[in-house]
Order: structure tokens, then sequence, then C-alpha cells
């Protein structure tokens, strides 16, 4: 899953909780591989944090970082959406029912299905093992992305299908990706000073919980769950959210 402030990558840990031997990757661009190489830029992966490692991200649980390129991204929302792209699918095999679904998944859920299918090659899993990951948004946002780049590049055919299908699905590989060591950990745990601390005030007691009182601190923030939901339900109340 790619890091961001929702907190989606925290379900890793209650996962690992249950079955200990699962491994947590985290997602990021490969434009602004913060993680990867404590690198920055810009990227095409709307939804997704970058620049900085999240307050919440229990760095010290995370075995693995993936960087996605974000051409892949932008290459497959066409192949995903338009009219050709979904008749090739349709020849490769997909179902009309799995056809009918694929605009539920948007830049960052492609995002996250890539970070997948390299976690799954890298790992050489099979039938017998499970990957799960989270299609975090829908193309509802993105149709002016998909206006852009038919502005950019034309119309969408059989051709560009053929070859964005072998090419950006069938031929994503196991680069841009580390397993992490123990300071590999610490070393990324180590970029939530500057932002956290220095600019945005934090303790930096609270920091080394995070990472010396391990497991625990994490554990406590689980156990304020109830109390959580309640400042969501709260929060959405005042801005006018169901």
């Amino acid at each position: 899953l790619s890091t961001g402030s929702a907190g989606t990558l925290g379900c890793g840990d209650y996962l690992k909780q249950s079955f200990p031997q699962s491994k947590i990757v985290a997602g990021e661009a490969l434009q602004c591989p913060t993680l990867l190489l404590n690198g920055y830029g810009a990227h095409r992966i709307e939804g997704i944090g970058d620049k900085h490692v999240p307050w919440i991200h229990n760095v010290r649980n995370t075995d693995m970082v993936i960087a996605v390129d974000d051409e892949f991204c932008m290459n497959l929302i066409r192949l995903l959406n338009e009219t050709s792209g979904k008749e090739y699918l349709s020849e490769m095999g997909l179902s009309d029912s799995d056809i009918e679904n694929l605009p539920l998944i948007g830049i960052s859920g492609i995002g996250n299905l890539i970070a997948a299918i390299k976690f799954a090659k890298y790992y050489e899993l099979t039938e017998r093992d499970i990957v799960f990951t989270v299609f975090t948004d829908s193309m509802e946002l993105y149709q002016s992305r998909l206006k852009e780049l038919q502005g950019e590049y034309g119309d969408y055919t059989r051709d560009a299908a053929n070859r964005d299908y072998h090419r950006f699905l069938m031929g994503i590989s196991t680069d841009h990706m580390m397993e992490l060591s123990h300071y590999d950990r610490k070393r990324i745990h180590h970029l939530k000073y500057f932002t956290w601390i220095e600019q945005q005030g934090r303790d930096v007691d609270e920091l080394n919980a995070q990472w010396y009182d391990y497991p625990d601190y994490w554990q406590r923030v689980q156990n304020q769950v109830d109390e959580i939901d309640e400042r969501i339900e709260e929060f959405n109340q005042k801005v006018g959210m169901p």
C-alpha cells in the first residue's frame, strides 16, 4: 500500500499480529523515492503521500519499499477505461463483470495494484499465497486526466491497448524494490524528525517511543480506536459528511 495520512497501511500491523509471517510493503512513486532513496520530486500518482514519512507510519514493522513508475499508472488508466482498452482486455479473457468494475480503480489504486504484482513476482508467489492490497480511489475523480491524455496522445487504439497490456501490465518487473534491514528501517524512521519535529513541533520523545517502545507504542494507538472513531464522526458532522 502507498503511504499517506489516512492510516490504511496500518491494517498491515493488525494482519501481522494475526499472521506473523505476513510482510508489510510501503509503496511510493519512483519519481519521488523518499523511502527508497531519501529522494524527492514531482509525480503523477495523485492521492498518495510524498516527500516525507507520515507520522503514523509504523516504519519498524515495514518489510519492503516499492517505488512505482507513474508512467505505468498513466498508461494503465487508459487501458482500463478507454473503449479499445476494455475490448482488448476482453479478448485477453477478462470477464465482463470485471471489466465493468475497472473504473473503481483510480490512479493511486493502480499504483497499489502494480506494487502488489511486483511483490508477488519478487517472492515468486503461487496460488498457495495471498497478496492483499486496497484500491484506494476510483476513476470518478480523474476523468480530467483521461481527457488530458486523449488531448496529448490522441484516440486510444487497439494497437495502443496491445502495447500497454504487454509493457505496463504483463511487463511489470522487480526493479526499484528494497527488502528492509533493521537499519534501513531506522534510516527511514529518522526522516520523520525533519518534518515532524523541526517543522511541525512534535515531541521528539514520542518519536523515539515509536522506535524504541516498539511494539507497545503502536498497540496503544490501536487501543484508541473507539475514541478515534468518535472524533472522525464528530469531524464528519461538522463538515456535513454523512
